[in-house]
């Protein structure tokens, strides 16, 4: 099988990708005891929960039942919403300097985000890097979420590229599944250490090509990164192994 060229965009999540998000930063303060926040989050307020409102139902309204519903821990379910502002951020420095770099080399970025409509604005207010991207394609927007296939779909419509030409970012691996499973030689990327430090210069991105790396896993193409740990790139063809002309 011949491998086909490389990615010539990069998409990048947002959520533990570009920016932190830790709810625990507030709950932890809230609920100190470890068992009982525990139980808060797989109880009261789960993870398919929020998972509703970046499918698109309104946060502020979600939040405001769901604490009717459970007046015994109302207040906790309200901070869900009129404490999120303290769960954002702070912005992870060496994904952020990395997509600079790349829209300084024209490189076509995206953004592939589940992520609350009335909350992705407040993230977008904060950090406005949010608005560098050349497409952004928000659940919430489309009622759909990572890893179902149509929101990955509506990406490749807005962009008009092939699954082929996205080179993916994301700290979740059923959407890198989710990705790859898009065609045979998607790129997809996902960074393996805190992502901070990579300086906001072209100068620290590396050239291509890039190395083969040299670990157990196949199709693994090793991207060092000065003070930041290693980018891993996996490409998707069995046969042919990874195309090295990289768009880095």
């Amino acid at each position: 099988m011949v491998a086909q060229a490389a990615p010539t965009a990069v998409v990048f999540d947002i959520g533990e990708v570009l920016l932190h998000w830790r709810p625990e930063r507030v709950y932890a303060r809230l609920i100190p005891d470890t068992a009982a926040r525990a139980r808060f989050f797989r109880d009261i307020c789960p993870p398919e929960w929020n998972a509703a409102f970046d499918r698109g139902e309104p946060m502020p309204q979600g939040v405001a039942e769901h604490a009717a519903r459970h007046p015994g821990h109302a207040e906790l379910i309200r901070a869900w919403w009129t404490e999120w502002p303290q769960m954002i951020g702070p912005a992870i420095g060496g994904s952020v300097a990395c997509l600079k770099a790349l829209k300084a080399r024209g490189v076509p970025v995206y953004g592939l985000t589940n992520f609350a409509a009335e909350t992705f604005e407040i993230a977008r207010e904060t950090y406005p890097f949010l608005d560098e991207f050349d497409v952004c394609v928000v659940s919430a927007h489309v009622r759909r979420n990572k890893p179902e296939p149509e929101i990955y779909a509506e990406l490749e419509a807005r962009t008009g590229a092939a699954p082929h030409e996205l080179f993916f970012t994301d700290d979740r691996p059923e959407n890198i599944a989710a990705a790859e499973a898009r065609g045979d030689s998607l790129a997809v990327a996902r960074y393996a250490t805190e992502r901070a430090g990579l300086a906001d210069s072209t100068a620290a991105m590396p050239a291509a090509p890039v190395a083969v790396a040299t670990r157990p896993e196949p199709r693994m193409v090793t991207i060092p990164i000065p003070e930041q740990g290693e980018l891993y790139v996996r490409y998707g063809d069995p046969g042919g192994g990874p195309d090295r002309g990289g768009l880095l």
